[in-house]
């Protein structure tokens, strides 16, 4: 199962009754077996739904999600089937139809801050091992990935 960790839309657009979420870079992500995948706006790039049945209208589009050289290609009917994405939408969707949302808590804020902490950790481990590497470094090579193991 795929959980999203961020869900932004970078534009919104109302035309009569459709609501058009569009997203670019670092406003999409998805997790991953622990690992985080963020949306590049490759091929699909927005969410169409249909304000007045509240139902995604365009579920063919394909995102496409990236981790150094992995890529994920879901299409929207996929990604709602196997991620939380339904309570993203429904958050966005409130927001739009000018329901209140409750502020959020300072214990929400301090876990995201863990969470991009921790994320961010791991990218300068990795640019690390990979520098250990170009230079032939075994010692710092080991001391990196003991971790990992």
């Amino acid at each position: 199962m795929l959980s999203v960790q961020r869900m932004t839309p970078f534009f919104t657009t109302q035309e009569d009754f459709r609501l058009r979420l569009v997203f670019a870079y670092q406003y999409f992500s998805i997790i991953k077996g622990g690992d985080v995948f963020q949306f590049i706006p490759s091929e699909g790039k927005e969410i169409v739904v249909n304000m007045k049945s509240l139902q995604v209208e365009n579920l063919g589009e394909v995102f496409v999600f990236q981790r150094g050289n992995r890529f994920i290609r879901l299409p929207l009917y996929q990604l709602l089937l196997i991620s939380d994405l339904h309570m993203h939408l429904t958050i966005i969707l409130e927001g739009k139809m000018g329901i209140e949302m409750q502020e959020a808590t300072p214990e929400v804020v301090l876990l995201e801050a863990a969470s991009i902490i921790e994320q961010l950790e791991t990218d300068n481990r990795m640019r690390m091992i990979d520098f250990a590497l170009e230079t032939e470094n075994i010692k710092m090579f080991n001391e990196l990935t003991e971790g990992l193991r």
